[in-house]
């Protein structure tokens, strides 16, 4: 990308909105009315020009709704209705995110050639002015855009430069900003601004990258930038907001707060200059738990569940997942239930309660030693002349889930999963045992992330001067299932920070067991890990959803065979 623009300068300021907001799913009319709310606001503030994010009217991302005719024809008409409910601002411009049919589908039983666009639709005075077609579809990591869309270019759809008061301004949807070509279009049809509308799923570190890349495109055009992003959590993935504009010289000016609605005011100055309030970026250890809290939030709340139950074992990744818990949800809405065995140790029941009566939690104690011994009485005589195993290990962590679970059922409040991803990628989990739930908070940290990410939420406690939330015990001691005597994680596992060095090499770099092995790491304890990882993929396949943290998790950018002899 190299061209510069050389279009002349607009001959005055611009005053723009871009609109943060959490959208849900197929709350088409919900949606709408926020829309038409905040942009309201924006107008009365001073804002011409409103932009919303990508696919903000229905909702990102929204699967196989977008195969469905009824689905996209209330798309349409809540788009019309957005439209007249504006019409009464004549020099507001609106640019609305969302999707729009290209022609007839063709559909068997045997295939379906769907023809959607992901649209930008500038908005004025009642009329939909122009609609511009996402040109750079992605199909990566949770992107499954070619399912559902085909490219503007494919729909005979150029690039969309419209005059807002003077502003030639080029139109463009997420993606299309990350290649060169959709940019460099619209500054050849005279662009003097791009707006870009944005459902960039979170990942830890994309904020810097997608400032960087956007900063690059704003140089190397000399042209004003501005990004509309969404917040909120969708099913695994979350939106982080920090929606920013960039000037001529690709130096962010603006940029909204993370992980919150918000209508980011910026002005468009003459000659590239941008002007707005900066808000400061969240570290990266803040950053992962507002994800962690808002997927929460929304994943409890967007589904109506009334709060949470989480068992709660006295150990460090339940009691991670309470704390995310309690901020996201607040103290009255969740529960803990704990439900110790024979091989419980008295400092896990203690601390257990501990950091309940420190958060303010409901607490109850379901001793299951009862159960265990019916189901051992029960297996006896199939089980003669075996000895204990794992079998018996499971049957405890089966007791609790089918407890849980009743709570759940009797409530409606929802079981959260404690499980982290060292133990999803090893198969250090039970099904229909620690697995059973409706949402794995923690899915996607590694062991090594859930200590760092309880001493951050512990400091960060203590420099408010309040009670730390995780008693200091959980975090020092040994970790253990505590499923048999004496039990410690490493009896089976490696060392967590070698165990987890090798998953981020092997899973999330796709670097090879050689490779893995000629960076210093032991050539058993590779073999066991990438084995383990292997053979619980049909464990995984039946986990609850949960949250992406990392740009690779156990969820829809992880689509391995459960039956398969490769080996890297």
């Amino acid at each position: 990308m190299n061209s510069v623009s050389t279009v002349s300068a607009p001959q005055q300021a611009l005053a723009v909105a871009l609109l943060q907001f959490n959208p849900i799913v197929g709350d088409l009319q919900g949606n709408a009315r926020t829309i038409i709310d905040m942009a309201r606001q924006a107008y009365a503030s001073g804002a011409r020009l409103v932009v919303t994010p990508e696919m903000a009217l229905c909702g990102y991302p929204p699967e196989d709704l977008l195969l469905r005719p009824a689905f996209m024809a209330a798309c349409d008409d809540a788009t019309q209705h957005i439209a007249q409910s504006l019409s009464d601002l004549p020099d507001l411009h609106l640019v609305l995110g969302h999707p729009m049919t290209a022609g007839d589908d063709v559909r068997t039983r045997s295939w379906s050639v769907p023809r959607r666009l992901n649209a930008a639709t500038l908005i004025r005075g009642g009329q939909l002015v122009a609609s511009y077609a996402k040109r750079e579809l992605p199909n990566y990591q949770v992107f499954d855009e070619r399912r559902y869309f085909i490219s503007g270019r494919e729909a005979g759809l150029g690039p969309v430069v419209v005059d807002v008061l003077g502003w030639r301004v080029a139109l463009l949807v997420c993606e299309d900003a990350w290649f060169d070509e959709p940019a460099q279009s619209a500054v050849a049809q005279g662009a003097q601004a791009l707006v870009v509308l944005n459902a960039s799923p979170f990942h830890a570190g994309k904020r810097v990258e997608r400032e960087a890349r956007m900063g690059d495109c704003a140089r190397q055009l000399g042209l004003p930038l501005v990004y509309a992003h969404m917040t909120g959590g969708q099913d695994e993935v979350v939106f982080d907001g920090a929606s920013f504009a960039v000037n001529a010289q690709g130096q962010v000016c603006a940029r909204a707060p993370s992980f919150e609605v918000a209508s980011l005011a910026v002005t468009l100055q003459p000659h590239g200059e941008v002007t707005g309030n900066l808000a400061e970026p969240l570290s990266t250890d803040a950053e992962i738990w507002a994800a962690l809290v808002c997927g929460v939030r929304d994943y409890v709340g967007k589904n109506g569940f009334p709060g949470a139950i989480i068992g709660l074992s006295g150990g460090i990744d339940s009691a991670l997942v309470l704390a995310i818990a309690v901020d996201a949800l607040g103290a009255d809405k969740v529960r803990t239930v704990m439900m110790p065995s024979p091989y419980t140790a008295d400092i896990s029941w203690i601390d257990a309660k501990d950091m309940a009566d420190r958060l303010g939690v409901r607490h109850d104690e379901i001793a299951i030693a009862p159960e265990f011994e019916a189901f051992k009485t029960s297996l006896a005589p199939l089980f003669v002349g075996r000895q204990e195993d794992t079998t018996e290990e499971n049957i405890q962590a089966r007791i609790r889930g089918t407890l849980l679970m009743a709570l759940s059922n009797k409530t409606g409040a929802i079981v959260l999963t404690t499980g982290n991803k060292s133990e999803m990628a090893t198969g250090y989990c039970t099904l229909y045992g620690d697995m059973a739930g409706g949402f794995a908070v923690i899915k996607d940290l590694v062991k090594t992330t859930v200590y760092r990410l309880s001493r951050w939420r512990n400091a960060q406690a203590a420099a408010l001067g309040q009670v730390e939330p995780i008693p200091d015990r959980i975090i020092t001691r040994p970790p253990s299932a505590e499923l048999r005597p004496d039990q410690k994680d490493q009896d089976s596992l490696p060392e967590y920070d070698v165990l987890d060095d090798i998953l981020e090499r092997y899973m999330e770099h796709d670097q090879s067991i050689d490779e893995i092995v000629a960076a210093g790491y032991p050539q058993a304890d590779v073999d066991k890990v990438t084995r383990l990882l292997k053979i619980n993929e049909y464990k995984r396949r039946q986990a609850p959803v949960g949250i992406r943290i990392t740009h690779r998790s156990f969820g829809r950018d992880w689509r391995y065979p459960i039956t398969s002899r490769f080996r890297a």
